[in-house]
């Protein structure tokens, strides 16, 4: 059958299983839009209020559901808004396509009226970009971007598509689309290598797993807690791992890095042997990359080839999905204990436990009455970036992957409330709360407009200390109190805004008072600000000096 390729757009979103995609239409994508009005009944258009805002929340519906997210915009400064989206999804591998309109093939490099080379600006943060000057190459563009942004290390990928292709017409044949992954290009991993791998695990007398957000990623959650109690293993994870290793288990360690427990810190400085699976060894778990797990034997496994060996040098690496690393090696193990070395890591984890313990409101309260009113189920926390998404990160427990929902790589200010509309259109029947810092909140509040015009019941947790908190934390330990702009104007009324753009509001500077507002807006089921009082020099601890050996930790 022939169609013109703003049809073809629509139909090869409908073959890749696409219910959601979140934009802002533009002369470049009018023909597109026009289609989408027409197949409103098979894609949920959802308009925001910024294309930021839009590729936020496409990296929210992906992250929260393992799904691809889709985001669409129209040329020149369109496009160009979404690219902080765009890099915040390469940095943390989150499947991904943009799709971006341009000017018609024969305006292209003429500088004309919102033309910008999209494709040459986000060649750096995509796994891989097009541009699309032919209809005929339209659909199987589209697919072969889908395949990309969802298989083996995942990650966004941009189609760029001039105004003349999207009317232009063709020939189109449907077809089945396979949805199993590809590892192809993935190095052969013998026998013999798990098996010389699974005796170090079961020769060594003090082992420690790090996980990343690669397990998360490689849906590897269940093996790899099913991996740790064999083996008695103690775990931490990255930021980008939280929820991959169940929280509650007596063996996990939490967070481990610059902001990480006592326990995972001292942990990896003294097992003799570290697991790592699914991590880049970024620069906020190494800190001093010389001292990080110097005593330890390293076994890295990781989907990425360019990652082995990158920041940290590895004893042993295999290049394999996490899933078959986990399915293979478990023939050649058996269940094993590790008492003297477990009730060493017991014993870390209660120092510095009572941090924040209080009969007054501190951040810990606003993640375990969360927590306690959810009962850690059906909920998702999403995060801006700043000290609140560490209290975020250290304060609820986290049983399952996905859960949290946040910028590690880029730490990218206003993320989080785009993110959180496009957790919540993906779970609706799940409670999401926005974990945010006045800071970061200021950035992209125009995305409370998206969530009242659609009823999204997404509640905004702001941590308001006054201030662009930890940065203050830094010019307070480092630059000899010097508050250099970190101080924010008190000139924003929250309440005011809240009932400017349709959504409740409550205020909380006692337990009580954050209490009550969290049980309403668990109850009312509507969108929602919860403007949380944090004393202006409230810290975020544990604490690892930038450069500072990693148990080299903080606490006051």
């Amino acid at each position: 059958m022939k169609l013109n390729g703003s049809q073809i757009i629509v139909e090869c979103l409908v073959e890749q299983k696409v219910d959601t995609i979140f934009g802002y239409p533009g002369g470049a994508v009018l023909n597109i839009y026009d289609e989408l009005y027409k197949n409103s009944d098979r894609i949920r258009h959802i308009l925001t209020s910024h294309e930021q805002g839009a590729s936020h929340a496409a990296d929210g519906y992906a992250r929260s559901t393992g799904k691809v997210g889709v985001v669409i915009a129209t040329s020149g400064p369109g496009a160009t808004n979404l690219v902080t989206g765009i890099a915040t999804a390469y940095m943390d591998s989150v499947p991904m396509v943009a799709i971006t309109g341009n000017v018609t093939n024969n305006l292209l490099g003429k500088d004309s009226f919102q033309e910008v080379d999209i494709a040459g600006i986000t060649m750096p943060i995509t796994k891989h970009n097009y541009i699309v000057k032919n209809v005929n190459n339209l659909a199987d563009t589209i697919r072969e971007a889908f395949q990309i942004a969802r298989s083996g290390r995942p990650g966004p990928v941009l189609i760029d598509i001039p105004k003349d292709v999207t009317a232009a017409v063709c020939e189109f044949e449907n077809k089945k689309i396979n949805f199993s992954e590809n590892y192809r290009n993935l190095p052969i991993i013998f026998d013999y290598q798990l098996r010389e791998v699974a005796e170090i695990i079961m020769n060594s007398k003090k082992p420690f797993i790090y996980a990343g957000g690669g397990i998360i990623r490689a849906d590897a959650s269940e093996e790899l807690n099913e991996f740790a109690n064999l083996l008695d293993i103690p775990t931490s994870t990255s930021l980008m791992g939280i929820g991959g290793f169940d929280q509650a288990n007596p063996l996990s360690t939490g967070l481990i890095g610059m902001h990480g427990t006592v326990a995972s810190n001292k942990a990896v400085v003294d097992c003799d042997l570290l697991i790592a699976l699914g991590v880049r060894f970024s620069d906020r778990v190494l800190s001093n990359h010389k001292h990080f797990a110097e005593n330890a034997k390293i076994i890295h496994v990781d989907i990425d080839l360019a990652e082995i060996n990158k920041n940290i040098k590895a004893d042993y690496s295999l290049v394999m999905h996490l899933k078959e690393f986990f399915t293979r090696i478990k023939k050649y193990l058996k269940e094993k204990k590790n008492p003297e070395w477990v009730k060493t890591v017991q014993s870390w984890k209660k120092e510095f436990s009572n941090n924040q313990v209080s009969d007054s409101l501190k951040p810990r309260y606003f993640m375990e009455a969360i927590y306690e009113a959810t009962n850690g189920e059906n909920c998702f926390i999403t995060t801006e970036v700043g000290q609140h998404q560490l209290w975020a990160a250290q304060y609820f427990t986290y049983r399952k992957p996905k859960q949290l929902i946040t910028s590690g790589g880029l730490g990218t200010m206003g993320y989080g409330l785009g993110a959180s509309i496009g957790t919540q259109v993906a779970n609706p029947d799940s409670y999401v709360f926005n974990i945010a810092g006045d800071g970061s909140f200021r950035m992209n509040f125009n995305e409370l407009l998206t969530m009242s015009k659609y009823n999204i019941p997404v509640c905004v947790v702001i941590a308001n200390n006054g201030v662009l908190g930890m940065v203050r934390q830094w010019q307070t330990a480092f630059y000899q109190k010097r508050y250099s702009q970190t101080i924010l104007d008190n000139v924003l009324n929250y309440e005011l805004l809240a009932k400017a753009v349709g959504v409740d509001y409550y205020y909380a500077e006692t337990k009580e008072q954050y209490k009550k507002a969290i049980d309403s807006v668990i109850k009312n089921r509507r969108p929602a600000i919860i403007n949380a009082i944090v004393d202006t020099d409230e810290k975020v601890l544990p604490m690892v000096a930038p450069g500072k050996p990693i148990d080299d930790i903080m606490l006051d």
